[in-house]
């Protein structure tokens, strides 16, 4: 009986995806409650395990190991040796990861925007080396005015 071959699947070797859409995949790897925080403290300039414990959301220990590893494994982040010199190891976002910077610029904002009493503490601009900056000013202003204009409309 002749066999016939079928063309081989473009997905990637690792974890099953449940469908070919970009959005789906995406949330696959960064749409749990936890992730994001994650990323979010790194692009803060947070790098060390117990970094990210402190928090104020305070990820438990077993989920912050289990999506550091994830993460790790999507070349999300990236392992480094610690600034202080110590044997432990810090954190960092690979180019892939850095890309994720407008999303939580958009997340804030769209936060801002439409979820009352959310506030930035710190106004957040994105800057060149791909972390997000601190200012020091109050972030709402334009963003909520032009909020409020919509929700009138």
């Amino acid at each position: 009986m002749p066999t016939t071959k079928r063309p081989r699947s473009r997905q990637p070797a690792g974890p099953a995806r449940r469908s070919p859409c970009p959005v789906a995949c995406s949330l696959d790897l960064i749409g749990d409650r936890w992730t994001l925080l994650v990323i979010r403290d790194l692009l803060f300039g947070r790098s060390r395990f117990k970094d990210f414990t402190a928090s104020p959301e305070g990820i438990p220990t077993n989920i912050l190991s289990e999506r550091l590893e994830r993460l790790l494994a999507a070349k999300v982040i990236e392992q480094i040796p610690a600034e202080d010199g110590t044997k432990r190891l810090a954190y960092r976002l690979t180019k892939k990861g850095r890309a994720l910077k407008e999303v939580l610029a958009a997340l804030r904002d769209w936060g801002l925007a439409w979820e009352p009493g959310t506030h930035a503490s710190l106004e957040v601009k994105i800057g060149g080396d791909g972390r997000l900056d601190s200012t020091g000013g109050p972030r709402s202003g334009k963003l909520r005015q032009n909020a409020a204009r919509s929700v009138a409309s």
